[in-house]
């Protein structure tokens, strides 16, 4: 039996005075890609920053790894092995690709083999080719790739990962693609908030949408393509 490693139940937050998570609940087993789908606004990075503590949680229980998280600081979060990429990338723009990853460095846990620049390197060759750039110097593909990778330096158990494939171009989705499966192939477990249908087939094994700060749908990613009155009604543009 697969053990949820993240667990979600009636999560509620707000921005201020206004509620934007009404009762959010969902789960992620170890070594699996899910997807939080739903259009803009919707809640999906509201629900990961929630998780990670970047906002507070009104209501609701969030466990990771065993262990109720539920109104930690980010870094006693993170410490514990829940990995966390930002939609807005928030890499050293003054350092080095290296040096970018060299920050996010943390002993490895377990039996898992340590993450390192040179395997790094092998799943984003873009960044082996200017490992002495700054990172001002890249494009916004470039950088998601840093953040991704500077990330999995910290060696996490799961990761959350806030829209990896929007505005980038098709070749660099791809990347983005094989670096998730490569994630999974490791055993790290993946949340990710996505609207490209597309890309979430492509590396999850189950989906939740997302509507209004709640969530309407639940199942497989196959599952999700099939059906389309739901896709019409939450992904639809």
């Amino acid at each position: 039996m697969t053990l949820p490693i993240l667990t979600v139940e009636a999560l509620r937050a707000s921005y201020g005075l206004a509620e934007v998570l009404f009762g959010v609940g969902l789960t992620l087993n170890r070594g699996e890609v899910v997807a939080l789908m739903g259009r803009n606004g919707a809640g999906k990075s509201t629900t990961l920053k929630a998780i990670m503590g970047l906002v507070p949680a009104s209501a609701g229980v969030v466990t990771f790894a065993d262990t109720p998280v539920t109104g930690w600081e980010p870094f006693r979060i993170a410490r514990l092995g829940l990995g966390y990429v930002p939609e807005e990338r928030r890499i050293f723009t003054d350092l080095t690709v290296y040096e970018n990853l060299e920050v996010g460095r943390r002993q490895a846990r377990g039996e898992r083999p340590a993450w390192t620049p040179e395997k790094l390197f092998s799943i984003f060759p873009n960044l082996a080719e200017m490992r002495g750039r700054r990172a001002s110097a890249m494009s916004g593909g470039e950088q998601q790739m840093l953040t991704i990778a500077r990330t999995l330096m910290g060696n996490p158990a799961a990761v959350l990962l806030d829209e990896p494939s929007e505005g980038l171009a098709p070749v660099i989705v791809e990347q983005m693609a094989e670096a998730v499966l490569r994630m999974k192939r490791e055993g790290i477990a993946v949340l990710l908030s996505e609207q490209n249908l597309y890309f979430a087939s492509t590396v999850s094994d189950r989906a939740y949408v997302i509507e209004k700060g709640a969530i309407r749908y639940e199942g497989t990613t196959a599952e999700l393509e099939e059906n389309d009155e739901i896709r019409e009604a939450y992904l639809t543009v």
